[in-house]
């Protein structure tokens, strides 16, 4: 599993982290059960402190996206996508949300940011 973080992007690196696994478990290029990092190896890899990658891995449990099984580690499943409940309307409220002031900071035009999400969707398909 290849991960890269840019520490030049708005986006904190423990939500980069966040978005790339779950688009990994979404998109099926990386199969449900699979065993994910250590979180001490990927801090390694990513040159990152320890605990900025426990904060992902926090979020993604709670997300739904990870299962954590202690000692044997970090799994990776997938969410249903279909069911969409008031909870998961608020995430995606908070998420439209950090996006909308991400594409603000990059000075990118709306229409801009309307088709590069649609282009995001496309490939998850």
């Amino acid at each position: 599993m290849l991960l890269r973080v840019d520490a030049d992007l708005p986006l904190p690196v423990y939500e980069q982290i966040r978005v790339q696994v779950a688009r990994l478990a979404v998109s099926g290029q990386t199969a449900a059960g699979t065993r994910l990092p250590t979180i001490r190896q990927l801090a390694s890899d990513l040159g990152l402190s320890k605990g900025t990658v426990e904060r992902a891995y926090e979020l993604l449990e709670g997300d739904g996206v990870v299962e954590r099984r202690g000692r044997a580690g970090t799994f990776l499943r997938v969410r249903p996508t279909s069911g969409v409940g008031a909870h998961d309307l608020t995430e995606l409220d908070e998420a439209a949300d950090a996006l909308a002031v991400i594409v603000r900071q990059l000075g990118v035009e709306e229409t801009a940011a309307h088709d590069a999400l649609a282009r995001a969707f496309d490939r998850l398909r």
